[in-house]
């Protein structure tokens, strides 16, 4: 934004005047309440005149001569047209077709509603009759498109503008900051070596769209104090936007019900069919008018083509051209994947180092050797349709255990809780910066009256003496509160119930199958398929059924869950936006949580853990139930669950980003197949953003919402898979600019909005950040063989020489066949050719427990207590480690940089000087001023009480 130190006139300009607003006059949209007061126009005919379609400056063109030449005309290099005062009747193909103008070319559009006549629209009508007089009496300038010049032929357009004077009123009620001196602190040196980074930065008229300033709230009655070089530029577009859009959200559309107000409802009720403010120009050109901006372009060209992945984001244009609340998101979203690249290469250094390692593996040789793991016999996985089977079937799924499962898993989890701890504590400074450049400073103390959400207004009835603005404000009984927030968290607990059963649900359907599996694909013809013969497996095909069936589970309840969670939040009547969204982010990421990370759960601590051992194995519901507790895969449960990891998360992403950007494209390509047909002068800016899909209130809440369970996969169970980072990092590189493309060139302008933070999401991943140390720590412990590996090379190795040879006949407790219950014994014909009933009498199992003939048989052996206290020893080191260290780094790393302190408070000190100064020399013009005047004229003097003006707001945070 162009900011410089000269004034310009408002001659032509609407003059408002401020008036008490008292219960028997017309409410105007501003307030909800008898209580308050309001701004009026001075005069209502007046109003209805200027904002007809005709503007100051065109008005004394055409007191000359009724026809006058356009300056959009001169602009389009289009013949001259003629343009009467009011403007009716102009040949729309004349228009450019990025006019972001009214039809006088002067009038900036700065939102659009569009709605379309039903047959039996008579309510509607008198709506939207009592909505557009209520914002012109509100000060704002309207012009209409009619059908008959929409590519539809059905479709009206509402385009409104905002004056000067009221953007002035609002600016000051919303406290906007704007500039008032320049920066005049010396710019940071340039870090050493910066000319290699030059590749990868765009160029500076990209990176920093506006001049650096001090800013200061926006105070209308010291409108000469602040540096304003063009009145008409001075609020961006973003701003304009934001300003209409709190007006409408609190219009009255009734004269008889002041509860009916708002775009939300008329939305809702059919009257409007949409409401949005205009990008700028074509995405892939720039606008052919001057005055505009062409930011949209400048936004595709730099930031949302894939060809730029490895370019910086311009942050200063996504937020002066979208608001603070989608630049910090994309601020979060950068810097959350810049992080992760250091993450990745450690990552991918320990998979190296598992492949580097991989001939030092004894004991996959061991499993691999036909004179030792082809000579071992195993225990059935099953009861009865399950048969003998040898421990060198495993051989390939022992050598890919090992690529995770080797010393680099315990430093990488470590790594990753201190990584964790870095990318908090840094981003905290990255925000606190972007709070001081974005002037968000101090936001939540400044816009805490500002943030009522208008729903709360309507339905809290009560009304109490608010001990700090010492004024009436509405509020929610504490009786009612607690109704409402009890019977939400009821409904959350029942939903995560049933996500639970759910899960349950598919256990035993896991089980159940297994053995009907095991039974039907022994004499498959798949198994003679060279390649993929040995995988397709019943415990393949368990898996994969499995997995589909809790796909569908899950989706299913997303899409109904999401909507409880809406009405409940609903129910709830939060006060302020933010309190609204914060609600809404802790129930989805609740029940997100419990629906993705559940089956991993289940697979890294409850699977393979309480199966008991042959002759006493343990059942799900019961003996009686037939379904004995699963086994981990043959290769350990490590594996299965790097593999559940991998399926779930890398399924995500990818469904994930072929949604978000296929669906939008074929929404759009459907809606606006039409108007390509028609020729381009007669597809208006209005129209091209018409046929656009709508950014919800909740868009940008599930981009977080999609990151943060990623986050949660890379750190809950990356002990299990160093390269969840490595693959976050690629998805998320090719998401930034898939939601960059997304925002650019598939959705309609968002209403820009302001937040100085990411929010609840803050904290939910402080939280995950804290369980990530305690479920890696488990990981490692129990899920992977490191600890009993670990174990046996210092207490257990034969001989004096410390090595692995005889781990795995070590780790393998042995069983009697006889004495194996004949419920629990293979069916006839399940055993393998080779098994011999009379040769074959003990069979091995994964556990440590005391061989048959022992006096203990078949307890535990000490062995199993020293590897027991040796996993909840490693737990108790790994945390407090790992916590000592998180704790001293938050410690070391202050959330505010040193420079962004010294800045504040040297704007702190300037508005202090400044505003003196000001005052001071106000001061002495008017004492100048009635010092030359005194001797010519004496007036009465009458008290005069200032008028104080209050508005509630909608505040868009």
């Amino acid at each position: 934004m162009n900011r410089g130190s000269g004034k310009s006139s408002d001659e032509t300009l609407i003059e408002m005047n401020r008036t008490a607003w008292s219960s028997g006059e017309e409410n105007n949209g501003f307030h909800t309440s008898s209580d308050k007061e309001s701004f009026q126009l001075e005069n209502a005919a007046s109003m209805v005149s200027v904002v007809s379609e005709c503007t100051s400056t065109v008005s004394v063109c055409s007191s000359h001569s009724s026809v006058i030449e356009c300056e959009q005309c001169e602009r389009e290099h289009t013949e001259p047209q003629q343009h009467l005062s009011n403007f009716k009747g102009v040949d729309k193909q004349q228009q450019s077709k990025d006019s972001v103008y009214f039809r006088d070319g002067v009038r900036r559009i700065d939102f659009v509603l569009s709605y379309i006549d039903d047959k039996d629209g008579e309510k509607k009508q008198d709506r939207r009759k009592e909505f557009e007089a209520n914002l012109q009496k509100a000060g704002l300038e309207l012009e209409t498109e009619d059908k008959s010049e929409s590519e539809d032929g059905k479709t009206y357009f509402l385009k409104i503008h905002v004056p000067w004077e009221v953007l002035a009123t609002y600016a000051d009620v919303l406290k906007i900051k704007v500039p008032f001196k320049a920066n005049d602190i010396p710019a940071k040196k340039e870090v050493p070596m910066s000319w290699l980074f030059t590749p990868y930065r765009l160029p500076d008229h990209v990176m920093n769209p506006e001049p650096d300033y001090f800013t200061y709230t926006f105070d209308k009655s010291k409108i000469d104090f602040f540096l304003i070089e063009d009145k008409e530029t001075f609020f961006p577009p973003s701003t304009r936007n934001r300003i209409v859009y709190y007006i409408l959200s609190r219009i009255q559309y009734s004269k008889d019900d002041k509860d009916k107000k708002g775009i939300k409802r008329l939305l809702n009720n059919g009257t409007y069919t949409s409401a949005f403010p205009l990008h700028d120009c074509r995405y892939w050109t720039k606008s052919r008018d001057s005055n505009c901006e062409s930011e949209r372009y400048s936004l595709y060209k730099h930031w949302a083509r894939f060809s730029s992945f490895y370019k910086e984001q311009p942050l200063n244009l996504i937020r002066k051209y979208y608001g603070e609340k989608i630049g910090i998101y994309f601020a979060w979203l950068g810097f959350y994947t810049e992080m992760l690249s250091y993450a990745a290469v450690v990552g991918l250094l320990c998979f190296i180092y598992g492949v580097a390692t991989f001939d030092n593996n004894v004991w996959s040789k061991e499993i691999c050797n036909e004179t030792i793991g082809g000579q071992i016999v195993m225990c059935p996985l099953c009861d009865k349709k399950c048969g003998y089977w040898k421990l060198s079937t495993t051989c390939s799924s022992s050598w890919q255990s090992y690529l995770f499962d080797n010393t680099a898993t315990v430093f990488f989890a470590i790594f990753m809780g201190i990584w964790v701890t870095l990318f908090l504590e840094f981003w905290k400074r990255r925000q606190a910066r972007l709070e001081y450049e974005w002037d968000l400073v101090d936001f939540e103390e400044e816009q805490q009256q500002l943030q009522l959400r208008p729903e709360y207004e309507i339905k809290c009835t009560s009304r109490r003496l608010n001990n700090i603005t010492q004024e009436m404000e509405p509020y929610l009984p504490l009786t009612s509160k607690c109704a409402r927030s009890m019977l939400s968290g009821a409904t959350v607990l029942f939903w995560i119930s049933l996500i639970i059963a759910s899960i349950i649900g598919v256990i035993a359907y896991r089980l159940a199958v297994f053995a009907a599996f095991a039974s039907i694909m022994k004499d498959s013809p798949t198994n003679k398929l060279d390649v993929v013969g040995s995988l397709i497996t019943p415990q393949f095909a368990t898996s994969v059924t499995a997995s589909c069936i809790n796909f569908v589970i899950i989706m299913i309840l997303n899409f109904l869950y999401e909507r409880v969670a809406i009405k409940i939040t609903d129910m709830e009547v939060p006060k302020t936006h933010v309190e609204y969204e914060n609600k809404l982010t802790v129930k989805m990421f609740l029940f997100q949580f419990v629906n993705y990370y559940s089956s991993c759960f289940y697979v890294a601590f409850f699977k393979g853990k309480f199966v008991g051992y042959p002759g006493n194995y343990a059942y799900m519901f019961g003996k009686w139930s037939g379904l004995r507790n699963e086994e981990c895969e043959p290769g350990g449960c490590l594996i299965e669950l790097t593999t559940q990891l991998v399926i779930v998360m890398v399924g995500k992403q990818v469904w994930g980003n072929i949604q978000e950007a296929l669906v939008p494209w074929l929404r759009n390509w459907w809606v606006s197949r039409s108007a390509r047909n028609h020729p381009e002068s007669l597809y208006s800016r209005w129209e091209q953003d018409h046929d656009l899909q709508t950014f919800s209130q909740l868009g940008l809440f599930y981009e977080y919402l999609e990151m943060v369970i990623q986050f949660g996969f890379i750190t809950l169970f990356v002990a299990s898979f160093p390269l969840a980072p490595l693959l976050a990092l690629m998805n998320n590189i090719l998401e930034v600019r898939v939601d960059a493309w997304k925002f650019t060139t598939q959705f309609r302008r968002p209403m820009a909005a302001k937040a100085h933070s990411i929010g609840a999401w803050e904290e939910i991943l402080n939280m995950i950040a804290v369980f990530s140390v305690v479920t890696n720590a488990f990981i490692v412990s129990f899920t992977s063989d490191m600890i009993p590996r670990l174990v046996y090379l210092y207490a257990y190795h034969p001989g004096t020489e410390m090595t692995m040879d005889g781990y795995i006949s070590n780790s393998l407790s042995i069983f009697n066949i006889s004495g194996i219950p004949i419920e629990n014994r293979p069916e006839e014909g399940e055993n393998p050719d080779w098994y011999d009933s009379t040769n074959i009498t003990t069979c091995r199992y994964r556990d440590y427990r005391y061989p048959p003939g022992h006096e203990k048989q078949y307890s535990h052996t000490m062995q199993f207590w020293h590897i027991l206290a040796a996993k909840l020893a490693f737990i108790i080191i790994m945390e407090h480690v790992v916590f000592v260290v998180k704790f001293f780094v938050a410690w070391l790393i202050p959330d505010v940089p040193s420079d962004v302190k010294a800045r504040v408070k040297r704007e702190r000190y300037l508005i202090q000087e400044y505003l003196h100064d000001y005052e001071l020399e106000k001061l002495k013009i008017q004492l100048s001023r009635n010092g030359q005047n005194i001797d010519q004229c004496t007036c009465p003097t009458t008290a005069s009480t200032p008028m104080k003006v209050e508005m509630l707001s909608d505040c868009l945070t």
